[in-house]
This record gives C-alpha cells, structure tokens and sequence, in this order.
C-alpha cells in the first residue's frame, strides 16, 4: 500500500472531516462551484461590510451544510465517487432551511415571540441537520451531548436536587435555538463565520506554497543531528505545524508518516515512537497563534482581545514543548540512540535560501501586534503568502493554485461549521435553562470551595467532555460547562477558560479515546492503548501546566510584571526538567527508584508556585543531579544533559 493511501485511510479512520467522498463528473465541479464561492463570499464579507448577523450566518450555515451532505455520505460503508439521491435531496433541503432568515427576514423581525407552525417546522428541521452534519463530519460524541442537553431543556423538571429548572416547551426550545442569537446562530458560528474561515483559508495558502513540507525540512535541519534526532524533528516541526493546523489528527498523520519510521529506524520503540508524534501534535492545537481555532472563540467568550490570549498562551505552550523535548532526549540517551546523519539530512543551504515561506507567518503575527483586526490580519496574511509564493518558480501560485486554495479552504471549514452549529445547540440549552451556573454550584458544593480538589474535579470533566471532539467544539463544551466553576473561586476568566480548553485538548492523547495516539499507532504499527499511555506521559506538562496558572497567573501574563513572570517560568522550565528525568528514569546516569520519585517529587515542588516550595525542589534537584555527576564521574561515564 503507498504511503498517500495509508495516509488517507488513517486520516479517515480516525479523523471525521478527512472522511469525505472522492466524487467525479458533474457533481465534482458542482461541489467545487460551491466551495470556491463560500470562499469568496467569506473573502467579501472581510472586506466589506457584512450583512445583518442572523443573514450572515446563515448563509455561512447553508454553504457548510450544502457540502456537508454532497462530500459525507451518511455511513463508513457509504459510496465515495458518487452523491445518492437522498443526499442531494438533503444538501438541498438543509441550504433552503438555513436560508429561510433570508427569505423571510422582515416578516421574522415582526413577528418576534409569536411565531407560526411553518417557523417551527423550519427551526425543527434546521435543528436535526444540523445534528447529523455535525454526526457526519465531526462524529457521534458532541451529537449525543447536544441531545443530552435538549432532552434535560424538556425534562430537567422532573430532576430532584439543584440540577432541575423550571422546563421548557418544545416551541420554545426550537425557537430559542433558530430564532435567536443565543442558539445556532450563536456566539460559536459567529466565530466561524468571521475568525475562523479566514484563518483557515489562510492555511490553505500556505500549504499551496509548501510551507507544511517546508516545516518538516527546516525542523530536519535544525533538530535532526541531535541526539534521538528524529522525536526532536517531530516536536519542533509539530510545533511549526500547530501554529496553523486545526487538528491533533491531521497533524499526526502528516508529520508521523515520515517522523515515526525514522524514530522505529533509529531504535525508539514503536509505542515510544507513535506517542512522541501524538503528544507533539495534539500540543500543536495550544501553539498560538491559532491554537486550533479556539483563540478566536476565547476572544469572544471571555471579552479579552486576541492578541492578549495568544500571547498568554505562549509560555504554556513552549512549557508544553519543553517537556517534551526533555522527554524525548532522556529516553535517546538511555538508550544510546543517535542523531541523524547528515547525508539522511536536507541540503541546508536550500533550506535556508527556502526560509522566505515563513514570511506569511511572521506577517500575520505583525499585523496582529500592530493592532490590525484578526480578520483583516488574515486577509493580508494570504495577500502575503501569495506573493511570497512567486518568488520562485516552484512555490509560484497559478490561478488554478489559487482556486484549489479557495475550495481547500472552503472544505477545511465545513468540520468547524458543523462542530460550531452543533456546539450552539449546547450554549442555547445552557443560557435557556442556567445549567452551566447550576453544574458550578453543584461542583464547589461537591469539593468544599477546596481549590485543588475543584480543579481536580474540573479536569476530569473536561477531559471526558472532550473525548472524541475537534478543538473548537472541545473548548466551547468544557468552557460553558466547566470554567465556571473556576471563575466563581475568584480565579481570572482567561485563567479558567484555558484550563478546560489545555485538558479538552488532552483527551486527544488519553485513553480510552485518544483519536491523535490511535492514528500514531496506525503508522508505528504499535499496541494503541499502551501507545496512548506513553502519549499521556509525553504530556505530563499538559496536566501540570493548567494548574500553575490557575494558582499563578504571572505565566499567562495575567497582572504580572516581567521579573515575576520571568520567575515563574525559570521555575517551571526547571521542574519540567526534573518531573521529565523523574518519569524517564534518568539524568546523568540511570537512577534508582528513590531518585526517580525525589527527582520527579522536587519537579512537581518547582511547578507549584511559591519561594519555600520552589527552596526545596532547588536543593533536592542539586542534590540528585550532583550525586549522579560524581558517580559518572568516577565510572568515566559521558554526560547525558548536554545538546539538549
């Protein structure tokens, strides 16, 4: 089997929006009509001004569903080279019922509260396509949520205890899903209609370029002749991917299939191996400044500027690497493996004259600081990638080149559509009936307002809320449910907030649903479950991070000056180093078990925040690390923390 299909086949196993038909003829050029014009519309409205919201997003909703239903047939065994009739009759169906605010616009407004049995009718069946788009393309798990939640709108009156509300009529419920702004033409399809597609679209364009493969050259080049070699190239060009991919999977697959047999070939092990690609990539999903899409929904949930969250999530996010990279290097070492060579290397010279494509990023970034709204940002942003791309010959984009960018774009928005839809059901649920407030309550009521154990309790319900759904879905669950709870403790919103979406992200990686650890697995031909555990224990900074800055809000930049911040993250850079040795079970030589439990022991101390706490974990590291320096040096043993 060839590389591309088993990409394919992976990618489609394990991620729900790569799973999509491979039509031909007609309807082929009908799909690729439609998406190129939902580009181009979302290119207009960027630039000029949009419509009223409740139009503007549901013609991005009829646009999404339209495609949904003619590229994702309705079951795994469905055709893929041809759209059946009953598909048609629903891509056209749903783009009618999404369209019926156009239609019918004024006589809406005029009729607010009193609405007419075909309104209903319409609200009801724009609520079930929009269940089983989001079944389709994103999977069953945010559709069994939403469900959930619209059953507990009817029936929560019949629950004892504090969960129970009032109720809610079926009329009600449809109208405050289609017929408001609270529902799903929410805050979340707001975001996909604006931020997001253009942030996507981008993406695109940069792959047009070859930017994703340059990623995976300039990470060879840099991390390659390094000890274990191949799992650095994977962290760093992971890293790189993150900061435009939208999804743990994908990024698996894309990076993995040429990381994980060079880490096999090299002697990592294939559970070691498989877990180093899906412990990076699912990390890829904090990396500003896309952070899976998510950024933009933070933005509007919790009122912060953009720009301010992706700069908070910076050090997190480099945290996160860090550990790994230590990880990864400590295992190399015990086991003796060895860099690349240079004849298994990229021409570096290529490479370097090639650096021109990260251009697009770094004006992204610039516009971001120079105070340019994300929209406009994004805009420039492949105005920039564009031309970048005619500097030479190879990357130079053809007006064929740029409508494949625009249909690509186009498709890679159809999961966030679906998933931000589906995902307003919830938030409608939520503001109609005040669970999100009541399952707060029901949280600090439970922990006693104890801090640790609320958080605790916090992210175990992130986590689940999380397993098996995309970013953006993932974050607006955990956050309208779960960040609350932590808000109400006095905590910032930013601080709360990031602390769901770091472990609705985990769940990628945690068994027993660990989508990104079971693709790695696909490709390293490893043991799933236990390549999901060593995933896990790749990414232990991802379960200690989220808790220091809750307890510490210096390391999202929250009311810190520099020198505070510039402590906390030398601490926690430092514990990272001894929770990952502790976990490795190594530092300048093989450690005993005692050592293994002070060393990870005096991390976990370095992390926490606070002087006494931060004295002990020092000492106890210099303590260990000193005793292992003499030790090797007295059998002639070679340094193992160097390069790395």
């Amino acid at each position: 089997m060839s590389d591309d299909k088993q990409m394919q086949q992976l990618l489609s196993k394990y991620d729900k929006e790569s799973s999509y038909r491979n039509l031909l003829g007609t309807m082929s050029w009908i799909v690729s009509i439609l998406a190129i014009g939902f580009s181009i519309y979302q290119i207009y409205v960027s630039i000029f001004p949009p419509p009223p919201a409740q139009l503007h997003r549901s013609i991005h909703l009829a646009f999404a569903l339209g495609l949904i239903f003619l590229l994702f047939p309705a079951t795994k065994k469905g055709d893929r080279t041809r759209v059946s009739w009953q598909d048609g009759i629903l891509s056209v169906v749903s783009m009618a019922v999404s369209l019926y605010w156009v239609f019918n616009y004024e006589s809406l407004f005029t009729r607010v509260g009193n609405f007419n049995q075909t309104d209903l009718i319409v609200g009801g069946l724009a609520i079930l396509l929009v269940l089983e788009a989001a079944r389709r393309v994103v999977g069953m798990p945010i559709v069994v949520i939403a469900v959930v939640f619209m059953l507990y709108a009817l029936y929560g009156k019949e629950l004892p205890g504090f969960f129970a509300h009032r109720g809610v009529s079926v009329e009600r419920l449809i109208s405050h899903q289609f017929f408001t702004l609270e529902g799903i033409f929410g805050t979340p399809l707001a975001v996909s209609a604006t931020f997001i597609f253009l942030f996507l679209l981008f993406g695109a364009f940069l792959e047009k370029t070859g930017v994703g493969a340059y990623f995976n050259d300039l990470a060879l080049v840099v991390a390659g002749k390094r000890i274990g070699g191949p799992a650095k190239v994977a962290v760093f060009s992971s890293a790189l991917q993150g900061t435009i991919s939208g999804s743990s999977v994908a990024n698996v697959v894309t990076s993995g299939s040429f990381t994980i047999p060079m880490m096999k070939r090299l002697g990592y092990r294939p559970e070691f191996a498989g877990a180093v690609e899906a412990a990076s990539s699912t990390g890829g999903q904090i990396m500003p400044p896309i952070m899976g899409a998510a950024a933009f929904l933070m933005a509007e949930f919790t009122g912060i500027p953009y720009w301010e969250i992706a700069l908070a999530a910076a050090i997190p996010a480099v945290l996160y690497f860090t550990g790994i990279w230590i990880m990864v290097h400590l295992e190399a070492k015990r086991l003796g493996l060895r860099g690349l060579t240079e004849e298994e290397l990229p021409d570096r010279k290529e490479v370097w004259k090639k650096s021109y494509l990260l251009l697009p990023i770094i004006a992204i970034i610039a516009f971001l600081i120079m105070g340019v709204s994300p929209i406009r940002s994004a805009l420039y942003a492949i105005v920039v990638a564009v031309i970048v791309g005619s500097f030479r010959k190879e990357t130079r984009m053809s007006f064929r080149d740029i409508l494949q960018a625009l249909e690509t774009g186009a498709r890679s928005a159809l999961g966030v559509a679906a998933a931000t839809a589906c995902a307003g059901i919830i938030v409608g649920v939520v503001t109609l009936t005040g669970v999100g407030l009541k399952f707060a309550n029901g949280l600090l009521d439970f922990s006693g307002g104890i801090i640790l154990l609320t958080l605790f309790l916090t992210m175990i319900a992130s986590i689940l809320l999380g397993m098996g759904t995309p970013t953006t879905a993932n974050y607006i669950i955990t956050s309208t449910i779960a960040a609350p709870a932590i808000i109400a403790l006095g905590k910032p919103a930013l601080a709360a907030h990031m602390f769901t979406f770091y472990f609705g992200i985990v769940a990628d990686i945690t068994p027993p649903v660990a989508l990104a650890a079971f693709a790695a697995s696909g490709i390293a031909k490893s043991k799933p479950m236990l390549t999901g555990l060593n995933s896990t224990k790749l990414a232990i900074a991802a379960f200690i991070i989220p808790y220091v800055f809750v307890m510490s809000p210096e390391l999202l930049l929250i009311d810190a000056t520099w020198s505070e911040a510039s402590w906390v993250i030398a601490t926690s850079l430092l514990g990272m180093i001894g929770v990952s040795a502790g976990l490795i079970g190594y530092g300048y030589l093989p450690m005993a078990w005692w050592q293994r439990i002070l060393t990870g022991g005096a991390g976990l101390l370095l992390i926490v925040p606070g002087f006494i706490t931060d004295l002990l974990g020092v000492g106890t590291l210099f303590t260990i690390f000193m005793l292992q320096w003499i030790k090797r040096k007295k059998n002639n043993v070679s340094s193992t923390l160097d390069a790395a």
